[in-house]
């Protein structure tokens, strides 16, 4: 990889009306491989290169740098629109040719390599496209063809041993039975030993550790490899589904995000990011009901269970007073009106409670009557909805399941309930309730549930 001269300015670099080309769009990935704050940098030149393309002061060459730069951010749509703008040289065919390619467009890019060499762009360069174009294809003894009519210095650069082994991985075996996968680890060994963050080799080695159930080893790969500029859609598929298995279903879903932000028709980033957020919602939910049942299992606890004095014991026996969750829907006040209960006794029981993280009179709202659902101020159309079953508000199977726990069969019955009493229910999370409050919002209910 090209290095960056001490006064780099990749803002500058985009900007300026000065030389662009394949060294410049080298150390542009260099730069923000580096140092990943250089994003905002490209994107505030991208910016400005726009303002200039809305004043119709755009330049062909300049349509050249906005396609380079929307190209190394991933945006590959946008990228071929500006560089099919610009002023048709080898440079912008390369980077459409690499652009079709990263959509999936594998006869198009083949077709703007031909182009580009044509126009003058490095022709080994474009050869190792047309290689890798031909191994994603699955046609590796073509890429092959084409990797060996390369000779001289490009045999020792990294994308050159990272193209034969990706070649080479896909056989499997040679003409005398030979297993290949071993080779081609080495070529890839060989390439990142070149260039440590090469995104290909690095995929390439992933996979294997990943065969072998090394997935710590792989992660670390996959997050090298998607490092560099445009990111690896496969690096980042692969560690989306890493992080999925591992449970970090946020760092999943920023994967698979990506991917569809730079692939808007790639169906499979989209359902898998789908997935990876409903599972996240799911295990908050999975979360949320464990700390409940904790602390239902706490405040369940009988007060017998507690050293306390025997003063104490009698005092709370005679308020009817069983169980933690009792104790604390009563204020300090009400305790000590209690007979013979006084204030050393009401230490001892502060004292107690602070062990499991409660305090006396946290539950005392919830012993007050609760409101009345008057229904005589709705429309006789409305009133008649309430009527009508919950079924019709065709819910989700674990929302339903919660509406048979508690049995509520009308919709007047399930907006009579709070949010709280519904997420006391096993199995609710705040999907649900999502899903209900919305389902009860649309019309022709445009209802909500109590207090709310």
């Amino acid at each position: 990889m090209v290095a960056l001269p001490p006064d780099f300015d990749l803002r500058q670099t985009i900007l300026m009306d000065g030389p662009f080309g394949p060294q410049e769009t080298e150390r542009l990935t260099h730069a923000l491989s580096a140092d990943v704050t250089q994003i905002e940098l490209l994107r505030t030149a991208i910016g400005e290169l726009e303002n200039e393309n809305t004043s119709g002061k755009l330049s062909p060459a300049g349509y050249v740098r906005l396609g380079v730069a929307n190209y190394l951010l991933g945006h590959y749509e946008t990228a071929i629109a500006s560089l099919k703008k610009g002023d048709g040289g080898a440079l912008a065919l390369f980077h459409i040719a690499k652009a079709r390619f990263a959509q999936g467009l594998y006869q198009d890019a083949l077709t703007s390599y031909d182009a580009a060499q044509k126009a003058g762009y490095n022709a080994d360069a474009c050869t190792l496209g047309r290689a890798e174009v031909y191994c994603y294809q699955a046609q590796p003894e073509e890429a092959l063809k084409h990797l060996d009519k390369l000779q001289g210095a490009i045999e020792q650069t990294a994308e050159y041993l990272y193209q034969r082994g990706a070649a080479l991985s896909q056989m499997l075996y040679d003409e005398d039975g030979n297993l290949l996968t071993g080779q081609a680890i080495k070529f890839y060994e060989r390439a990142v030993a070149i260039d440590k963050n090469h995104p290909g080799a690095l995929f390439g080695l992933a996979l294997e550790s990943e065969r072998r159930g090394n997935d710590e080893e792989a992660l670390d790969m996959y997050k090298r490899a998607i490092s560099r500029f445009p990111t690896h859609s496969g690096a980042l598929f692969n560690l989306g589904v890493l992080y999925e298995d591992m449970g970090m279903y946020d760092q999943a879903i920023v994967c698979f995000q990506r991917i569809a932000d730079s692939q808007p028709a790639n169906q499979k980033a989209k359902l898998f990011f789908k997935d990876a957020k409903a599972s996240s919602e799911m295990h908050i939910d999975e979360e949320t009901q464990r700390r409940r049942d904790r602390m239902s299992q706490i405040l369940n606890q009988p007060v017998s269970d507690f050293e306390l004095s025997v003063r104490s014991r009698n005092c709370l026996k005679t308020m009817g007073i069983m169980t933690l969750a009792d104790l604390c829907s009563h204020t300090e006040q009400e305790l000590l009106t209690s007979k013979n209960f006084g204030e050393t006794s009401l230490v001892e029981i502060r004292e107690m409670l602070a062990l499991k993280g409660l305090k006396l009179g946290i539950f005392a709202q919830e012993k007050q009557t609760p409101e009345v659902f008057d229904v005589s101020t709705l429309s006789p159309e409305v009133q008649a909805v309430l009527e009508n079953s919950v079924i019709d508000l065709n819910l989700s199977v674990r929302a339903r399941k919660c509406m048979s726990r508690l049995n509520i069969q009308t919709i007047g019955e399930l907006i009579r309930k709070s949010a709280d009493e519904l997420l006391d229910c096993k199995n609710f999370g705040v999907t649900s309730l999502n899903e209900i409050r919305e389902k009860l919002a649309t019309p022709p209910f445009d209802l909500k549930l109590r207090g709310e």
